[in-house]
């Protein structure tokens, strides 16, 4: 008999599965021939056949195409190194209090976003904490949601709190999270573990340097795993905590920000601008700093050519692979 299941967590050749229908979480081993095409990770919808007899171990026998991947290029083995597969969103949290807000962090992670495919949250926590005197929220979160980024105002701690200067709160996160796969990313500090145990209802604690328990099992956060946070799953990934992007192109960092693509097209020499300060017929040199707008434009802008100094060339292959 077999089952569909998804992989929550892996270790070498062995493999925690959770089983669709009994959300029962078994440990499986895989086909060679399943190892040898490709590396199996955790998000991966399975096919399990059923162990013959007590002393038998779960089999996987199939894997479906994924819908998405969460990876990095390693140029110097020439391949892509996936970490996690079928997310349906990318959650980044960022601190309105202490750690202070960092723009040009949020820029990265949005970044890697758009070089995913996959939407993004940005989730403005520690409101408990807000000073306006720091940044302005209402004028930050315009900048991301012209990004198609959603935002929400959310203290962890304190889970009355309710919105002072955007529309959506922890209520409306909470509910367009059920039923996703979300991979959360933010610098230490600026809460994440206790927005876990907040959007979980207190089923899951996952705690920096410890393990985190989920009812009566408990997950390691050494290796990427899948968490069943009742309503919605959470992949924790230390893969894809540092934001370094200097893994990519400048041709696939460029495609990351659509909109400075999109508004590089208006220059003169669109082909060959460099948005410097002496380019001549530059659509981004002529804008008008004293207008928000084009202070929006110019703030991406800088995010971008600070990121441009960190990307490697790729050969052509890996792209195509």
């Amino acid at each position: 008999m077999t089952h569909k299941a998804r992989i929550f967590k892996s270790s070498k050749r062995q493999f925690d599965c959770q089983i669709l229908e009994t959300k029962e979480l078994v440990q499986a081993t895989a086909l060679a021939t399943l190892l040898k095409e490709d590396h199996l990770v955790v998000g991966d919808w399975v096919e399990l056949e059923a162990p013959a007899k007590a002393s038998d171990s779960w089999v996987i026998a199939g894997v479906e195409k994924r819908v998405n991947a969460i990876y990095r290029n390693l140029p110097r083995e020439q391949k892509k190194k996936v970490i996690a597969s079928n997310v349906d969103l990318i959650l980044v949290v960022a601190s309105c209090g202490k750690p202070t807000y960092k723009r040009g962090l949020v820029d990265r992670y949005l970044a890697r976003s758009s070089f995913w495919d996959i939407p993004a949250y940005v989730v403005f926590n520690k409101m408990d904490q807000y000073d306006p005197a720091e940044f302005d929220l209402r004028e930050e979160a315009d900048r991301l949601q012209w990004l198609n980024a959603e935002c929400f105002e959310i203290s962890a701690e304190d889970t009355e709190y309710r919105p002072r200067y955007l529309e959506q709160g922890f209520s409306e996160l909470s509910h367009k999270l059920k039923g996703k796969t979300a991979i959360l990313l933010g610098h230490s500090g600026v809460g994440k573990s206790r927005l876990i145990t907040s959007l979980s209802d207190g089923r899951v604690n996952l705690l920096s340097a410890e393990l985190g328990k989920v009812g009566k099992g408990a997950h390691t956060t050494t290796w990427a795993e899948l968490i069943d946070a009742e309503f919605f799953h959470l992949i924790d990934s230390p893969g894809v905590r540092s934001m370094s992007i200097n893994d990519l192109t400048r041709d696939e960092l460029l495609y990351s920000f659509p909109d400075i693509n999109e508004f590089a097209t208006k220059c003169r020499f669109s082909s060959s601008c460099t948005h410097d300060e002496n380019a001549k017929g530059c659509f981004f040199q002529g804008l008008d700093k004293t207008k928000r707008e084009d202070q929006l434009i110019l703030s991406r802008l800088e995010s971008f050519k600070r990121m441009l100094e960190e990307v490697s060339d790729i050969p052509d292959w890996l792209k195509k692979s």
